[in-house]
């Protein structure tokens, strides 16, 4: 499988699957598309745009998104109609005291919205999710499909 760079920020994606992509991405942008963005700007975008991965297991879709530095009543997760995951959350700016000289600001701050369309075969009901060392982790349970198996059919006669 091709790891390169497309359109879509660096994320696999296939046009052929309705899944790959995001509902919504606030800042789908490269760092390189951002150079003339004052750096406030960058700064906010970063954070903004939270970069999600999402693999399928044979029992789960599992969704993990890095959250440095955020807490769990921070982030929000959420299950709309339609089957769509929302997770959001915002990490706030730290407050400047009026003494204090910055000589750099690094650090991303600002809110963040990110939605996946689910597929059919997830379990809404059983969706679970927990946050450690800042990584946000969303279990997706899957419906288990039933493979067709040979039934033998007896012959009267």
């Amino acid at each position: 499988m091709s790891l390169i760079p497309s359109i879509f920020g660096g994320r696999r994606s296939n046009v052929f699957d309705p899944f790959s992509l995001d509902i919504w991405d606030s800042f789908p942008f490269s760092d390189a598309s951002l150079a003339n963005v004052p750096n406030t700007a960058r700064e906010t975008s970063a954070f903004a745009s939270a970069r999600i991965d999402w693999k399928e297991t044979p029992e789960a879709h599992v969704f993990k998104a890095d959250l440095p530095g955020l807490k769990k009543e921070e982030v929000k997760v959420e299950v709309e109609d339609g089957r769509v995951l929302q997770i959001s959350g915002e990490r706030s700016r730290e407050q400047e005291e009026k003494n204090d000289k910055w000589h750099r600001i690094e650090r991303s701050s600002g809110k963040f919205l990110r939605r996946f369309r689910l597929p059919e075969n997830a379990k809404l009901d059983q969706v679970k999710a927990g946050m450690e060392n800042g990584v946000l982790t969303i279990t997706v349970p899957k419906e288990q499909v039933k493979k067709p198996g040979v039934k033998a059919i007896e012959i009267s006669g």
